[in-house]
């Protein structure tokens, strides 16, 4: 079972050098993981059996939200 940290919208938040760093440093050492479809417009910071993900994703942040809070799937 996965936990939720953060779903967070990809175009507010890549303004901040911080984020951009996080992103970065978190492809380089394996943590992304990129689900297939559209332009990417969210990521959602989980953890996994105690490891830590960043699923990029091509769902907005607020459909994600919505799907979280329904009791749904966000992915």
């Amino acid at each position: 079972m996965a936990d939720v940290i953060a779903i967070l919208d990809l175009d507010v938040t890549s303004t901040s050098k911080i984020t951009r760093e996080f992103l970065a440093v978190a492809e380089d050492e394996g943590f992304v993981v990129n689900v297939p479809g559209d332009l990417p417009k969210s990521f959602v910071i989980t953890e996994i059996d105690k490891k830590s993900r960043v699923f990029v994703s091509p769902i907005s942040s607020a459909t994600l939200l919505k799907r979280a809070k329904s009791g749904g799937g966000i992915m």
